[in-house]
């Protein structure tokens, strides 16, 4: 997922000032990464979990997803397309 002018657009935060718009983006991005993440661990033992912590490059995390968690996928939409939701839900507090 990019956070850029286009996930601003389509959030309805376009209207944001440029100094603004790159603070939303990097809050964005960082939220939307612990919401997978919790999404990812939901279900999952103390054990897998540190397992997947330790996973050391893109590619052997890729493959522990795509052994223990073959749903990942899905976990990843619905947090993207969760987020999105209370963003334009909130859109105007948020540009207020």
């Amino acid at each position: 997922m990019e956070f850029d002018e286009g996930f601003l657009r389509e959030v309805g935060l376009s209207a944001m000032g440029e100094e603004e718009k790159q603070a939303f983006l990097d809050y964005a991005k960082e939220e939307l990464e612990v919401r997978v993440g919790e999404g990812i661990a939901e279900g999952l033992t103390e054990e897998k979990i540190k397992e997947f912590q330790e996973t050391a490059t893109r590619e052997e995390a890729q493959a522990w997803l795509e052994r223990n968690r073959p749903d990942y996928e899905d976990v990843v939409k619905k947090a993207i397309e969760e987020f999105k939701g209370e963003i334009k839900r909130n859109r105007v507090a948020i540009l207020s």
